[in-house]
């Protein structure tokens, strides 16, 4: 197992008071598998790699309990330098915001190449020429003159591709991509996913991609997380999971894809608001939203349950749900 997070509880303590942004999240990612971890804005996609990569900000953020290991070896307890090395070499991530995540006063090339001299040892030149290299493995047209570029001078696509490179440059066994495919249009979506799945073929990579976008997760993941207020809610292998959702929130979901066959009908959309992080409902948190809930769902937080090898639900009608 390349990547390991178990149990993993974040808070932020803020004026009005104490978010509980990570209740108990649990999950693995292997050589070559691709994991899609879905679910609406606020769930806690972003803040679980945020922790994994050890960039959270604290205050206001607070790691109050779990683990994550990398091949076995604990992180949250280990020194920031081995941290640092970790995110360098082990585990890299591709941000949302291209724009945002590169530096606007330091050309694309250079912010390729200081890795590379700082954690390879490598010359000017040699950074130099790694860095077109790199650019020309994400299909950066004129990769020799785009390296002495700024990010302003690059298109959304092309900035997203420049993300990319960098987050190759030293060889990672694990990439997070988080929302990659943001405000870009359909077409340049479809190459970025595209070359993402070719990388990850070439280098046997654990990819971890963070989306609310279920057609993209349809083509790529093996395997799915859905999140909802904090907590895994769902976990199974896409096929099972699009044949028959097991949770009332993911069948919400998935009703709520446009489909070809429906041409002209309105869109399902799930009722209400995602609950506050400060608020949490009792019981199960979907209950105010979800149309199967009973008593029970309000007073009684639902444990994980089974639903075949590697697949488990947190409904309390779990079975109900998938043959229903």
């Amino acid at each position: 197992m390349l990547l390991e997070v178990e149990d993993l509880h974040v808070e932020f303590r803020t004026r009005d008071g104490v978010a509980r942004v990570l209740n108990g999240v649990s999950y693995h990612v292997s050589a070559g598998e691709t994991l899609a971890v879905l679910g609406e804005s606020g769930s806690g996609k972003s803040v679980t790699a945020q922790t994994i990569m050890g960039i959270l900000d604290t205050p206001p953020a607070f790691v109050t309990g779990g683990s994550v290991r990398f091949h076995g070896e604990e992180l949250l307890s280990a020194s920031a330098e081995r941290r640092r090395a970790v995110r360098a070499e082990g585990v890299a991530m591709i941000f949302q915001d291209a724009l945002s995540a590169l530096n606007p006063v330091f050309t694309v090339g250079f912010q390729i190449e200081e890795q590379l001299r700082l954690r390879r040892g490598m010359s000017r030149s040699q950074a130099r020429a790694r860095a077109i290299e790199l650019l020309d493995l994400v299909r950066i047209p004129a990769a020799r003159q785009r390296v002495r570029e700024y990010p302003h001078q690059f298109s959304g696509g092309m900035r997203q591709r420049a993300m990319i490179a960098m987050a190759l440059a030293l060889d990672p066994e694990v990439l997070i991509a988080d929302e990659p495919t943001t405000a870009l249009d359909v077409t340049v979506q479809a190459q970025i996913m595209d070359l993402l799945a070719e990388i990850q073929r070439e280098r046997r990579m654990g990819l971890v991609l963070i989306t609310h976008d279920l057609g993209v997760v349809a083509e790529v993941a093996d395997r799915i997380v859905v999140m909802y207020a904090g907590r895994i809610v769902e976990q199974a292998d896409a096929v099972s999971l699009f044949r028959s959702p097991g949770h009332p929130y993911t069948a919400a979901l998935m009703r709520s894809l446009p489909r070809l066959d429906s041409k002209g009908a309105a869109l399902e959309t799930i009722r209400g608001l995602p609950p506050s992080l400060l608020r949490i409902p009792s019981g199960c948190p979907f209950h105010p939203r979800c149309p199967r809930a009973e008593a029970v769902c309000a007073a009684v937080v639902p444990q994980d349950v089974r639903l075949g090898l590697g697949r488990t639900s947190a409904c309390h009608f779990a079975e109900e749900v998938v043959g229903g």
